[in-house]
């Protein structure tokens, strides 16, 4: 046992040395060659011990996050896979992050086939679809902040008790450069009216933006959410579970089948005081408020005032169907890229307080759908966030003269 500890020390050492040779400027050829002939295999906790020790002492963590994207090239030829102790039912955090990152690369694949198509499009018609398709694959990609926030807020704090800090200082800034970059792509394809100057100013940061997330998802795959697997309790994966979803998800929804300890779901669950949420004109237990929202013949969706969504029902009918993967993102990133104008028009009108309503009226697939946005205050007339209505008014519009006897 002793000689299996000592070679794997080895290893960490040798890594370490390797990498320094990187930082201070040899080819990343070089080291990749280096590592063949001196390391021939590692795996994941060896490459986080690296990077923590490192900072140990006394790297800057700023360096190892610039440099980390190249700790991966170079190290990715002498990783070995430690295959899981345990099967990872659906539902368990681990399977969404998984099942996530599959959604994100599915993003980048046809974002990345959008891009070349513009490129060789010849008719005008063929470019604006295509405009539309990189411009959707870009709201979608946007939904990657909610996999992270899970991550840098629940799983961090988990990893940290163990004494494994390594990640979130690297890993959350790498978050951030992908939040970044992903947001100077968005404001390239705001002032981008066309596909005329596509391989200027958008292709470079899209390039960017995508290798960013895609790097991203190495890691996590290949990294931390095998050493998360390996390193957690299965009360602490109950507590991830709780908490995640008051940060929502990214593209997909949860898989039932995970069912966390009894003690950590009856907390996860636990009401208000004897269940009753107290209101100033009454009280509700939450099973009956969410009985009386469900059965009204209109669909509600609330969204709060950082213009995310925060809320919506789940009516027998529901008129634009809803996921739960919304809870969390970006209402604009829920609409096609030609309505994101009006959306931010309504919010801003509503936030600066210049209007409360808003209203709109449409044939939708043999319904008369309207819809209608309600800026939500407080008392001091602060804004909270606003709330969508849509019903079919089709049977209401058909109404005429009284009825004033029951019939059913």
């Amino acid at each position: 046992m002793s000689e299996i500890i000592d070679n794997k020390a080895h290893r960490v050492r040798t890594l370490k040395h390797i990498i320094k040779h990187l930082h201070s400027g040899q080819a990343p050829e070089q080291v990749k060659q280096q590592m063949k002939e001196l390391v021939r295999q590692t795996d994941y906790a060896e490459i986080m011990a690296m990077e923590q020790e490192l900072i140990a002492e006394g790297m800057p963590v700023e360096e190892v996050r610039s440099m980390c994207d190249l700790h991966s090239q170079v190290t990715r030829d002498v990783m070995v896979q430690i295959k899981p102790r345990h099967e990872i039912p659906p539902g368990h955090p681990v399977d969404i992050f998984h099942r996530e990152n599959e959604a994100l690369g599915e993003v980048v694949t046809r974002l990345r086939q959008a891009i070349q198509q513009a490129s060789e499009a010849t008719s005008s018609t063929d470019r604006v679809e295509i405009l539309v398709k990189i411009k959707s694959g870009f709201n979608e990609l946007m939904d990657v902040d909610k996999h992270y926030q899970r991550k840098e807020h629940v799983l961090f704090s988990c990893l940290e008790r163990h004494g494994i800090t390594g990640p979130s200082k690297v890993m959350w800034a790498k978050d951030d450069d992908a939040r970044a970059l992903l947001k100077l792509l968005g404001r390239a394809l705001s002032v981008l009216p066309d596909l005329s100057n596509l391989k200027n100013d958008v292709v470079p940061p899209a390039e960017r933006a995508m290798a960013a997330v895609s790097e991203m998802i190495y890691k996590e795959e290949n990294i931390l959410l095998p050493m998360a697997l390996d390193t957690l309790t299965e009360d602490e994966w109950a507590e991830i579970w709780a908490a995640s979803p008051r940060y929502g998800w990214c593209l997909v929804e949860p898989r039932e089948g995970y069912t966390p300890p009894e003690s950590v779901l009856r907390k996860a669950m636990e009401l208000p005081k004897d269940g009753v949420i107290m209101l100033p004109t009454g009280n509700v237990t939450v099973e009956q408020l969410h009985a009386v929202l469900s059965c009204l013949p209109l669909d509600l969706t609330f969204v709060d005032a950082d213009d995310r969504v925060a809320f919506f029902t789940e009516g027998p009918e529901r008129i634009f169907a809803r996921s739960k993967a919304i809870i969390g993102r970006k209402v604009q990133h829920c609409h096609p890229p030609r309505s994101v104008e009006i959306v931010d028009r309504i919010l801003e009108d509503f936030r600066s307080g210049r209007q409360n309503v808003a209203e709109f009226w449409i044939d939708f697939h043999g319904k008369f759908v309207h819809i209608r946005y309600f800026a939500v205050r407080d008392k001091a007339g602060a804004y909270l966030g606003t709330v969508e209505l849509t019903q079919d008014i089709a049977p209401l519009r058909q109404l005429e003269g009284e009825r004033r006897l029951l019939e059913y």
